[in-house]
């Protein structure tokens, strides 16, 4: 069997070097096998402190502590009502009273008199402003711009590049008869 065996390196007995060369992979084998990871992939360490959590412990025990001691105050109620048979005084019969309130009413008394008098005061002045003198100037003023206008005042709206087709040349419908006049004596003297 040795002798079939081929070695890599060269020597003199073939046998020999058949178990040098197995001891030699054994030993590797081993090693192979015994070799520690590079990389520590063990689970963390497990702490008791993060699994007991005594201090919720502790607060679970305080909660129940208070529920125990509300419904054993709650218990008692209860006994004391089904031994007095349960009276009920649920009468309020106060009325608020404000420490303030007269003054207060003197207080709205004193702005109300007041207000009225200066209501009294505005409707008894009479008006600086006269609306018909107004009117009448305005009417006046229209006249002058119509005067001094290059274009007649029906041109802007009938002829307007901003206008649509359909409604471009139109007449405005509603132009007052005075329109209307000035309208002919400006075509007429134009021609």
């Amino acid at each position: 069997m040795h002798r079939a065996y081929q070695p890599i390196t060269p020597a003199n007995n073939k046998l020999l070097k058949k178990r040098w060369d197995q001891r030699r992979f054994d030993t590797h084998r081993q090693k192979v096998q015994n070799a520690k990871p590079v990389i520590d992939n063990k689970p963390p360490k497990t702490y008791m402190h993060l699994h007991l959590k005594l201090k919720k412990l502790q607060m679970e025990d305080e909660r129940l502590a208070i529920i125990e001691r509300d419904n054993r105050i709650l218990l008692e109620k209860m006994c004391y009502i089904m031994r007095t048979r349960g009276r009920v005084d649920n009468k309020n019969d106060y009325e608020q009273k404000s420490l303030n309130k007269t003054k207060r009413q003197r207080e709205l008394l004193r702005v109300t008199h007041e207000n009225q008098a200066i209501m009294r005061r505005i409707l008894s002045k009479e008006a600086n402003y006269n609306h018909v003198e107004w009117e009448h100037s305005w009417a006046l003023n229209k006249e002058y711009m119509a005067n001094i206008a290059k274009y007649p005042p029906w041109y802007e709206t009938a002829y307007s590049p901003w206008k649509s087709p359909d409604t471009r040349g139109r007449k405005n419908v509603e132009m007052s008869s005075w329109d209307e006049e000035r309208r002919r004596n400006v075509v007429h003297a134009t021609s």
